[in-house]
């Protein structure tokens, strides 16, 4: 009796043992832990963005003429050459326009080094508002309590 040869499928090839599974232990493939939409599935990366569109937000009732061209941003470190009169690392830096080189006014927030500074979710968020609001000020030339009358330093 001659058989009609089948495709193999390779991942159900038999072997010594019985049929070749997904995975060495048989369970299959596997899927994600939670669902796409709920708040725990976002990475860390995209919360802290969350935090910083929910900041600038803040602003933008107030500050919205001011702030109609300026461009934020996050980056996850800043460059490896701070300005000469910052001591440390920076959390975030304001970039005035220039109109030679075409580029609008920018802030841009660094990620791990806010991180690294706060023990949890809610302290990374008041910190992401503090710098935010700390550098709004100083590319319009305000202080920041005229910027922001909830702005604390600490």
């Amino acid at each position: 009796m001659s058989r009609t040869p089948r495709a193999l499928d390779p991942l159900t090839i038999p072997s010594r043992r019985g049929a070749r599974r997904r995975d060495r232990r048989g369970r299959g493939l596997r899927g994600p832990l939670l669902p796409p939409g709920m708040p725990a599935s976002r990475t860390r990366a995209e919360r802290f963005e969350d935090a910083v569109l929910d900041a600038v937000e803040l602003l933008e009732q107030r500050w919205s003429r001011q702030l109609r061209d300026v461009e934020f941003a996050v980056e996850d470190v800043p460059p490896s050459d701070p300005a000469p009169w910052e001591h440390g690392p920076a959390l975030g830096r304001a970039f005035a326009a220039d109109a030679v080189a075409g580029l609008s006014a920018r802030i841009v927030l660094y990620r791990r080094v806010v991180e690294e500074r706060c023990d949890g979710e809610e302290e990374v968020r008041a910190l992401v508002r503090a710098v935010v609001v700390e550098q709004v000020a100083e590319l319009i030339g305000q202080p920041p309590e005229a910027v922001d009358p909830g702005y604390r330093p600490d």
